[in-house]
């Protein structure tokens, strides 16, 4: 790797972001693999893996982890090789470092320290998902992930309701169902939405709907719940108003939640959520995405 003389005089080395394959190896760009090659070390998210994607390149490497857990203490062994005149390679499990992965703090110091910082562009699962969504692209704002405690993730869902710019999350598998459920309540359940499982694999697959039906098929279909999971929402539309019933009067407002109650009683011994609260709102009138939200919690007291 080419090394630049500071002011100084002193050889620097150069710090290279490199994107990885999510998935598909032949992703992976001719100057990602030459990137790789000239490097003197490679600061990987996890060794073995990245160790794998290296061998599968016929090449071999130094390698060093660089992760979550001890980005600021390996970051000053980094600094100080990059100081020294060597190159650096920087790589996490797959896509683009940096983006919901470790990196900003070597990146941060090493641009605070004169050294060069470069990037080889390539896979991202945000950009991945966004293309194949099917809802606006022009403007949209990357969440990663939100938090795996429920009634945190709802808070953090309810301060983006009324985002009008499209919203891109990243999701554990065995929590989509969960997070689709929260994010109808949220959203309301015909916000459109697209699951997108397991990009550029073998076993590919892009759910587009309403949040209220991929709510519903992420509880009957199994495959819906595998994989490297990216859920892109569509933004809030000017017209959204929120669940709110508006001027109606106080007596006809109460009898509609009545019947909203009865229906969503009734309705929730037999079907999902999101069904349940598509009858009720039919039958009393009101907003699907009050609805809905008053479903997800009738359900989770039957738990």
């Amino acid at each position: 790797m080419s090394k630049e003389r500071a002011a100084d005089g002193v050889r620097c080395g150069r710090l290279v972001i490199v994107a990885t394959p999510i998935g598909n190896l032949a992703d992976l760009a001719p100057r990602a693999r030459d990137a790789l090659a000239a490097a003197d070390v490679v600061a990987a998210e996890d060794t073995r893996r990245s160790g794998q994607l290296l061998a599968a390149l016929g090449l071999q490497k130094p390698m060093v982890s660089l992760h979550a857990h001890n980005e600021r203490e390996r970051g000053d062994a980094l600094l100080a090789r990059l100081q020294a005149g060597e190159g650096v390679a920087l790589v996490s499990d797959a896509g683009t470092p940096l983006l919901s992965d470790p990196g900003y703090d070597l990146v941060r110091r090493a641009a605070l320290a004169g050294i060069e910082v470069t990037t080889v562009p390539g896979p991202t699962a945000i950009a991945a998902a966004l293309a194949v969504a099917a809802v606006p692209t022009d403007r949209f704002c990357f969440e990663g992930f939100l938090s795996a405690k429920p009634r945190e993730r709802r808070s953090q869902l309810q301060r983006l309701a009324h985002e009008s710019r499209t919203l891109v999350f990243f999701e554990a598998p065995h929590r989509i169902a969960a997070m689709l459920e929260d994010a109808a309540a949220a959203f309301g359940a015909d916000r459109r939405a697209a699951v997108t499982r397991e990009l550029t694999k073998l076993h590919e697959s892009i759910y587009r709907g309403s949040l209220g039906e991929l709510a519903a098929r992420a509880e009957r279909e199994a495959d819906f719940c595998r994989g490297e999971i990216t859920l892109v929402v569509a933004g809030a539309s000017p017209e959204e108003g929120g669940g709110v019933v508006g001027d109606a009067d106080p007596a006809e407002t109460a009898a509609r939640r009545e019947i909203l109650e009865r229906t969503l009683e009734a309705a929730l011994t037999h079907l999902p959520s999101a069904k349940a609260a598509a009858v009720a709102a039919a039958a009393s009138g009101l907003p699907r995405e009050l609805a809905y939200a008053r479903a997800v919690e009738l359900a989770a007291l039957r738990r």
